[in-house]
């Protein structure tokens, strides 16, 4: 059989590579709004975060997230990632 490659994304916090399963998929849709993808299949640019807090707020810090989507995020998705993240664990 033949081994199936694992597909790798980097996190936006860490600048980690990992599989793609492990992360947290935000997405910018054509009308420029941005949401998160729990399934990893909405159509739009999307940027990936591991799933811990520290990640989170380096990516807030430096707005890596912003420039991957090129759009602003707003603080209202920092927070909905972090409950995400929270609830989680």
């Amino acid at each position: 059989m033949k081994i199936k490659k694992v597909p790798q994304r980097m996190c936006t916090g860490c600048m980690e590579m990992k599989p793609k399963k492990e992360l947290i998929r935000i997405v910018r849709n054509k009308e420029g709004e941005v949401s998160i993808d729990l399934t990893g299949k909405k159509p739009g640019r999307g940027a990936y975060i591991c799933d811990n807090i520290e990640c989170l707020t380096k990516a807030f810090k430096t707005k890596r997230l912003e420039k991957n989507l090129e759009v602003k995020v707003s603080e209202e998705i920092y927070n909905k990632l972090k409950e995400e993240i929270i609830n989680e664990k």
